[in-house]
């Protein structure tokens, strides 16, 4: 599970539990600036191929957390639940995309848009 929050000018999302364990990382900061937006996608978690895995866990079905290399790109994933999942794009940062189980994902959202939003 993820917490979101904003710290000055970037997103910080700390990976809480044993998943720091099992996904190899245990925060990430994003710049503002680096996020190009965020939507529910309880999809994204679904089928058990999530690409090459880099570093971190993956039963299907179960948890996927860690680096997978997939289609040219590089995904940081930690999630269980596929109905409590998020995807945020990125650009100019080592990964395209995080797929992330966040407690709640309209709550999340709100956040994340809001503050790309006022970046401008």
């Amino acid at each position: 599970m993820i917490d979101v929050t904003v710290d000055a000018d970037k997103i910080v999302f700390e990976v809480e539990g044993w998943d720091k364990l099992w996904a190899l990382r245990s925060r990430l900061e994003i710049p503002i600036s680096h996020i190009k937006g965020a939507r529910i996608d309880g999809d994204a978690t679904k089928g058990w191929w999530k690409g090459v895995k880099i570093g971190g866990s993956q039963i299907p079905g179960v948890i996927t957390a860690g680096t997978f290399y997939t289609q040219g790109r590089l995904v940081f994933y930690d999630a269980h639940k596929s109905d409590q999942t998020i995807v945020v794009d990125l650009e100019h940062e080592n990964y395209d995309a995080l797929i992330l189980q966040v407690r709640d994902p309209a709550a999340a959202l709100k956040l994340i848009t809001a503050t790309i939003s006022n970046r401008a």
